[in-house]
């Protein structure tokens, strides 16, 4: 007796779960630990739409609040962060040099309904936390015109 692999189904539904189980990208280490398609290091994000304001909730735990630059261009709110660390020991017999060096850079376009110039940004305990607050939304008025 032999096993005979079929494909029922559609061509789109077969696609997608080739894709999904004859490959490896669902267990591997970039799915797991927040890599880029490049393999670059990028942080998990949280974003919360509440009434007044969104929240931007940014993992980056080891790194001061120095380390970031944020800015907004053309509708797009820009936040990374640089961050180096070299320490160097020297004992009787031995010289050790140790050094570190970890950047991200990620990007996300704001939607129309937000104020560009109330965003706040803090850090505290490993996380980044912005409040970008939405314009006020004016009620429209409402008036009839009578056809003369």
């Amino acid at each position: 007796m032999s096993l005979i692999k079929r494909n029922n189904g559609s061509l789109a539904t077969r696609t997608l779960l080739s894709d999904f189980f004859d490959t490896n990208s669902f267990f591997n280490d970039r799915f797991f630990r927040n890599l880029s398609p490049d393999g670059e290091w990028v942080p998990a994000v949280n974003i919360i739409e509440n009434e007044k304001d969104y929240a931007v909730e940014l993992s980056a735990p080891g790194m001061k609040k120095d380390d970031f630059k944020i800015d907004v261009t053309n509708g797009v709110l820009n936040i990374s962060a640089e961050t180096k660390v070299e320490k160097e020991e020297k004992k009787k017999n031995y010289t050790r040099q140790e050094f570190r060096y970890e950047s991200f850079s990620r990007s996300f376009t704001l939607p129309e309904n937000i104020s560009e110039e109330n965003i706040a940004a803090k850090y505290e305990d490993g996380v980044l936390k912005l409040t970008i607050a939405k314009k006020a939304v004016v009620p429209q008025k409402h008036r009839e015109i009578s056809v003369a």
